[in-house]
């Protein structure tokens, strides 16, 4: 799985593919999308539009967890949209990774899924089996029923909210974290720190946040529907960070109060 990804959420129609296709051109090869997204066909017809091998771009899509009793009608749904464009010289073929999109729905139903996904992975429907804003323990709830253990667990982390106890609990297990909202949407894009760090490096502040991220062994999923945007936030990989400035950027954490999005990961 390429640790740089492009997500996707919040762009629709015509406005996805624009994205997809420039974030290729930029050097993208992960595409990061999911059911309640409603735009899987277009991420599948930017993948066709792209003229790249379809082995060489990981595409990854979320299903809600309230599907826990439907797992394989809900994934034939994602199926269908990535099948939309086939032809006989192109085939979208199984989904490289497919995440539970939340935990809303109770340990007796989250472990439910979880088997439902395995099996789907053991069927060749999907390559991977991941989870997404779980907490530690949820997933140690997987871990104690004895069961494989998600690939990745995607969740909110940029340096306001970093989830220090889900990262250890991951790093300790092998689970790749998965970073959304490395952004931070555009907010608090005026801290003092990170404006130094701008300047200091002649970077954009989005540019420090992926990298950032991308440091501290994440895989960060900066989204744009701005094809300028997509291929500024892929110009990571002619500076660094130093120390000196990871421990400041470590410094901005505020837990559970710095995150911006929904954060399910103490849900029931």
């Amino acid at each position: 799985m390429p640790l740089l990804g492009l997500g996707v959420f919040q762009n629709t129609g015509a406005s996805v593919v624009q994205a997809c296709l420039a974030g290729f051109e930029a050097g993208y090869r992960h595409i990061d999308s999911a059911q309640f997204y409603r735009n899987e066909k277009e991420v599948a017809e930017s993948v066709l539009k792209s003229g790249l091998k379809r082995e060489d771009i990981f595409v990854t899509t979320k299903i809600m967890s309230g599907n826990h009793a439907s797992v394989s009608s809900a994934l034939s749904r994602s199926l269908k949209q990535f099948a939309a464009h086939d032809n006989d010289e192109f085939k979208f073929g199984s989904i490289d990774m497919l995440l539970i999109h939340d935990p809303n729905c109770g340990p007796k139903n989250r472990l439910t899924m979880w088997k439902d996904f395995l099996k789907a992975r053991d069927a060749g429907l999907v390559k991977s089996v991941g989870v997404s804003n779980f907490g530690t323990r949820h997933l140690q709830e997987i871990a104690d029923a004895g069961l494989e253990l998600p690939t990745v667990n995607q969740v909110e982390l940029h340096p306001f909210c970093q989830q220090k106890e889900i990262v250890k609990w991951c790093n300790d297990n092998n689970v790749v974290v998965e970073a959304y909202c490395p952004l931070i949407r555009g907010n608090r894009w005026d801290n003092p720190t990170l404006v130094r760090l701008s300047q200091k490096h002649g970077k954009d502040i989005g540019q420090v946040l992926v990298r950032w991220s991308l440091q501290k062994g994440y895989s960060p999923l900066p989204k744009s529907s701005q094809p300028h945007r997509v291929k500024s936030n892929a110009d990571l990989y002619n500076f660094t960070l130093s120390g000196e400035d990871m421990e400041a950027l470590d410094a901005l954490d505020e837990g559970d109060n710095g995150a911006l999005s929904w954060n399910p990961i103490h849900a029931r």
